[in-house]
């Protein structure tokens, strides 16, 4: 194994002495390199663009996303699945994050089950995965085994593939549909990838989810509006978001919620509207969600 190749195991010079640096020389060195990131996720937007159309076109088809990973690229690809239920409402099926060593990998490094292939498979199989579904391949290096092993499986079954690296000529990318590869250069501390590399794949997966959702109708305007009401702070979110949603006050938009039974998105069709909630449920249901297309239904004189 020559690791020599990968993009993200050569030494940074301007880190080659930051073990002699004052602390604030430290941090600049890392601030300097972090900034290297926005540009390089720049210069893929319209590959993540064409994840997002595709990744969306399969869930509204009935399929699901995956995220496969291991070690820190797999904690990132469950951070972001365990995000989407509380954001955007979704079932907890919907977006699923699967890591190299199962859940006791995600709080403790399992020496070993990056190297197995199969075992993401296994893993994949367990969660009934199939040709509906989206598999996110997730490795800094480009080269892990365990995604290796997961894309190929993905593949066999005509399931969306994407595989996301930030090294040049990342093994991965050649199993994917989507390849996207924000090549970060070498890290600061010679090979830790859960510096750059980490934070790119971080923001790749916010950009995917996020558009995804919004693609699905989660979004109205910048409003998350299937926001899941589950804390005090998130009740409080929901109040606001029907009051602007729909420019109303607060005591019409507590009264909406309480008849929508909680429900943002369809209290503001309820108030912007004028519509009782099983109305307004029948009009979501016809545009898939989509409020902006409901509110649009219920002007032309369609309420059921």
């Amino acid at each position: 194994m020559d690791l020599s190749r990968l993009t993200t195991e050569r030494r940074n010079p301007a880190s080659a002495h930051i073990d002699s640096c004052t602390t604030l020389e430290m941090v600049t060195i890392m601030q300097q390199e972090d900034s290297k990131i926005a540009s390089a996720i720049e210069k893929i937007l319209p590959e993540i663009a064409r994840a997002i159309d595709a990744t969306s076109q399969r869930l509204e088809n009935g399929g699901r996303l995956f995220y496969l990973g291991a070690g820190t690229s797999g904690r990132l690809g469950i951070l972001d699945a365990s995000e989407c239920p509380p954001t955007y409402g979704t079932d907890p099926e919907l977006v699923q994050g699967l890591i190299a060593g199962g859940v006791p990998a995600i709080f403790r490094a399992q020496e070993g089950a990056e190297d197995n292939p199969g075992l993401a498979v296994h893993d994949l199989k367990e969660h009934g995965f199939s040709a509906k579904d989206v598999l996110v391949g997730i490795a800094a290096s480009g080269r892990t085994p365990y995604v290796i092993g997961g894309l190929k499986y993905a593949r066999e079954l005509g399931a969306l593939t994407i595989a996301l690296a930030c090294s040049e000529h990342a093994e991965i990318a050649a199993l994917a549909d989507i390849a996207l590869t924000p090549v970060t250069g070498p890290e600061v501390v010679t090979g830790s990838t859960r510096m750059k590399a980490g934070t790119a794949q971080k923001l790749v997966l916010n950009m995917l989810s996020t558009g995804t959702m919004i693609k699905l109708g989660k979004v109205y305007g910048n409003l998350m509006v299937d926001v899941k009401a589950s804390n005090k702070k998130l009740e409080e979110r929901a109040i606001r978001i029907v009051m602007e949603g729909s420019g109303c006050e607060r005591t019409e938009a507590e009264k909406a919620l309480k008849g929508a039974d909680g429900h943002a998105k369809l209290a503001i069709l309820m108030v912007v509207a004028g519509v009782s909630a099983s109305e307004g449920k029948a009009l979501l249901e016809r545009t898939s969600g989509h409020l902006a297309a409901a509110i649009r239904l219920a002007a032309g004189g369609v309420k059921a």
